[in-house]
């Protein structure tokens, strides 16, 4: 193939290396814990770092090709292919982060990554500091001191579609020497590529829509390759000497000497990925591979139809807000349209009027939307998430954050959205059969006040609050 700079459309086809020695045509499944050294010099090479391959666990030609594509669609330096969404941000903060450092994060972020670090992290000695307004440059400022060793934000968050101003917060990050890593998950790269907006590591749940059918769980961690490691003296780990590493003698080199710009990603995935062993099936890698080949397709789908399916929310005097940043009502709308022009997502979250008990009407009633916890999928879903995803959260966390009773989330697929409006009807007659069904939730927030829930939980980034119970029960 030449090699001049394809659309993204035709990369996600054919980007990455062709595997076989039998000239298949389709990414061909390495189903094996192991595999064969020819001879003793082999097996010594390979463990002191050339070429070929050892063990699944440490890598995988299924999951090599995977890793290709998704490096080549975020325009990074290179991938690690782990075995959850949930893994890759443990990884890619572990790869950073040791006892006695700080994670820096949006208030705004998902609920799993939340308990991970509230309470898991926290368990390792290593604290977070939340900030309430994800696009403010103060609070940032706040929440980074001089433990801090990663700022943590979401590119479209869940579950209410917040957008991050990506460059705005990379240059505060940049000013302490400190690395932006974003959750690209719900965006994804066709939408945006954070890289080329400042980010330094981007991380994916491979499970939503670069698999793209419910049917696979996966995760990845890109590095982009520009973070400068030595400069702020924060990542000793990748800068001082190290005990022997690919037939080097103790103490002799670091990490950052022997691997340059690829520093990072070795340790990630040599001394946490290869140690801790959150490995993906190789039938896992070739199923994400099979999404990816139609990621644009489905996302522009998606993307449209949620469009279509907010605006006819917005109509409804049923509904007390809708969050979703392609509309212009919407406080996000200016960001959406600079970073998102391609799209704003198909994941967002509408308030009914009545709080719970109208929303549990409306929820039970649907036919079409799918009842569960994922998003992504070619099918649409819908979940209720004070009940389940936020159901450990305290009621003023709830209310700061803005998830209500009547609040529901939507993941809109690529159905008809004329059959999915119809469904959503058939919701709002259910709710319009209730007893009082008009009457109003206090506590719902108000059209367009995303960003103002947010901020009403404080002006400046605190510490983490007391763990959670059972955090971890929190899902996608």
């Amino acid at each position: 193939m030449s090699e001049e700079r394809l659309a993204f459309v035709t990369r996600q086809v054919h980007a990455g290396k062709e595997l076989g020695g039998h000239d298949p045509r389709v990414t061909p499944i390495y189903l094996t814990a192991g595999f064969v050294f020819d001879d003793f010099a082999e097996g010594a090479d390979r463990f002191a770092g050339g070429e070929g391959y050892t063990y699944t666990r440490v890598g995988n030609p299924t999951a090599t090709a995977v890793e290709d594509r998704i490096t080549d669609l975020e325009g990074g330096l290179g991938t690690i292919f782990v075995g959850s969404g949930q893994a890759a941000t443990t990884v890619a903060l572990l790869a950073l982060a040791k006892a006695g450092d700080e994670i820096a994060a949006a208030e705004a972020i998902y609920e799993g990554t939340r308990g991970l670090l509230v309470d898991n992290f926290s368990s390792f000695g290593i604290g977070a500091r939340f900030v309430a307004d994800v696009n403010d440059e103060a609070q940032w400022e706040a929440a980074i001191t001089p433990r801090t060793k990663a700022v943590f934000i979401e590119s479209i968050a869940n579950p209410r579609n917040e957008i991050a101003d990506i460059a705005l917060i990379a240059r505060v990050a940049h000013r302490h020497g400190v690395p932006l890593v974003v959750d690209n998950t719900f965006a994804t790269p066709y939408l945006v590529r954070p890289f080329e907006h400042g980010a330094d590591i981007v991380i994916h749940s491979t499970s939503k829509f670069f698999a793209g059918h419910g049917a696979v769980i996966g995760g990845a961690i890109v590095d982009g390759g520009t973070f400068d490691w030595a400069a702020s003296g924060r990542f000793a780990h990748l800068t001082t000497p190290q005990r022997v590493r690919g037939g080097h003698g103790p103490g002799e080199r670091s990490l950052l000497d022997l691997h340059g710009s690829n520093a990072y990603l070795v340790h990630a995935r040599d001394d946490i990925t290869m140690r801790l062993g959150p490995t993906p099936s190789p039938f896992s890698a070739f199923l994400v591979a099979q999404g990816l080949e139609t990621l644009s397709l489905r996302v522009e789908r998606q993307s449209a139809n949620a469009l279509r399916v907010a605006e006819f929310l917005a109509t409804r005097p049923e509904v007390e807000s809708v969050d979703y940043a392609g509309l212009p009502s919407n406080p996000y709308f200016p960001l959406a349209q600079r970073y998102l022009p391609l799209g704003q997502g198909s994941v967002f979250s509408f308030t009914l009027r009545g709080g719970e008990a109208v929303a549990r009407t409306f929820y039970d009633s649907l036919e079409l939307f799918t009842r569960m916890t994922h998003l992504g999928d070619v099918r649409s879903l819908i979940l209720h998430p004070r009940t389940t995803s936020h159901t450990h959260r305290t009621a003023e966390q709830l209310e700061a954050t803005g998830v209500g009773g009547g609040m529901l989330r939507v993941s809109i697929g690529i159905e008809d959205p004329a059959d999915l409006i119809r469904d959503l009807e058939r919701g709002f007659r259910a709710v319009a059969a209730l007893p009082g069904a008009d009457a109003e939730d206090a506590g719902a927030a108000p059209v367009g006040a995303a960003s103002a829930a947010s901020a009403a939980a404080g002006a400046s980034a605190a510490p983490a609050d007391a763990p959670t119970p059972a955090a971890d029960r929190a899902f996608a």
